[in-house]
């Protein structure tokens, strides 16, 4: 029988859930303010969580919470409220990496299967198959693992067990992102989710003899970034993961914009669904408009990650700068009668290259004769942040998303 993958898309907030699951996902991932392992984003209230499990199941999509973290004493003593909290507004599943998180998962809320993050350091059929006898239902993989890794790693555990993989987003230099150079340097502990990003900076090196003497130790004119990943794109291959026999396709991202979460959802979404239509053709062919949709988000050069191995991982990248061919500018709230209601999310003029994604993947050109402010007065540009407009388009269908070519 064909198994049949689940997209599991970040949601660092409700608004973001709500794209992510408009924009294709089968699933999301989020968290409580406590005990996910990212602090930065706005992150869901108790009351938010509910309505966002309510929100996803509507549609027949799974909601599950990260909590893993690795806590400390005063905060594993708080661990059972938020557990039960969270089984109340009624969570798929949670995400943990600590075995004292997981054992109180299963004593106060054992009807909740656990999943056993990337943070682990899972990277074996061993570790995978202990993780299952203590209670997992799935293993979200070290990013470090090959294909065929994976692949063993199927064939050697029990079919009941899920396996979890990254498709998509930043890479850590970490391994698994195990990594204490935040903590060190600005204080900031990446493993209790509040990583400053060290390994994005640019360095110079420095002599003991020779103070306030730095010296580039790059290998071209932009700096030397040695510390700083590539971001993962596996859509090229997605076909072969597939194959390798992961259950559910991560995309990265919490602390992204709902844009970036709708645009790399509707990506793979389509990517999917051409590897569902032809399972068993061993010569896939992404489209291209696949392919043009990853570029249409702010992004790091892609690589492949350790997917083909250690030797094809090319993972350093030579800079800090992110590639942007694409501005966000505006939601669609609503369309009647060839009008298109929309909201300011950054200014653009009549006559720039625009573009409309809709929920359904598609992405159509536009190019506005007009534009009316709130008052129904003709303007040239959309200046003001958060301003309601009309402009005359196509039938768009709500949470459609507007860019302008950079």
């Amino acid at each position: 029988m064909l198994q049949i993958p689940e997209l599991l898309a970040p949601a660092g907030d409700l608004e973001r859930l709500r794209y992510a699951i408009n924009y294709g996902a089968d699933a999301v991932y989020c968290s409580l303010p406590e005990f996910g392992m990212r602090s930065a984003p706005a992150n869901f209230t108790p009351e938010q969580l509910t309505e966002g499990v309510i929100y996803a199941h509507a549609r027949g999509r799974k909601v599950y919470l990260t909590m893993n973290t690795l806590p400390t004493n005063e905060e594993a003593d708080r661990l059972p409220e938020a557990i039960k909290t969270a089984a109340a507004a009624g969570v798929d599943a949670f995400i943990v990496a600590d075995l004292g998180v997981l054992e109180a998962c299963k004593q106060f809320a054992p009807e909740i299967d656990v999943h056993m993050s990337t943070q682990t350091g899972i990277t074996n059929w061993a570790a995978a198959r202990a993780a299952y006898n203590m209670g997992a239902k799935r293993v979200v993989l070290a990013r470090e693992m090959s294909l065929q890794d994976i692949a063993t790693l199927r064939d050697k555990t029990p079919p009941e067990l899920e396996i979890e993989a990254f498709v998509h987003g930043a890479m850590c230099m970490s391994v698994s992102g195990r990594c204490l150079l935040s903590n060190y340097m600005a204080g900031r502990d990446a493993n209790r989710g509040q990583c400053a990003q060290p390994c994005r900076w640019k360095y110079y090196l420095s002599e003991e003899t020779r103070p306030g003497q730095l010296y580039e130790i790059s290998e071209n004119e932009n700096g030397s970034y040695i510390l700083n990943a590539n971001d993962l794109c596996t859509a090229p291959f997605l076909d072969l993961i597939c194959k390798a026999g992961v259950d559910s396709l991560k995309i990265e991202g919490r602390a992204k914009t709902f844009y970036y979460v709708a645009s790399v959802t509707a990506a793979y979404r389509k990517a999917l669904d051409q590897y569902l239509a032809d399972p068993l053709n061993d010569n896939f062919e992404l489209t291209n408009d696949v392919l043009a949709e990853l570029t249409r988000t702010s992004h790091r050069h892609y690589s492949p990650g350790f997917y083909f191995g250690r030797e094809q991982a090319k993972q350093a990248t030579d800079s800090a700068t992110y590639i942007r061919e694409w501005e966000f500018v505006g939601t669609v709230d609503g369309w009647e009668n060839g009008v298109a209601s929309c909201q300011q999310r950054g200014k653009w003029s009549l006559g720039d290259t625009l573009e409309v994604l809709c929920p359904d993947g598609r992405s159509i050109p536009l190019h506005p004769e007009w534009i009316k402010n709130e008052a129904g007065e003709s303007v040239e540009s959309t200046p003001h942040a958060m301003e309601k407009y009309t402009i005359p388009t196509p039938e768009l269908p709500p949470m459609s998303l507007l860019r302008r070519k950079v």
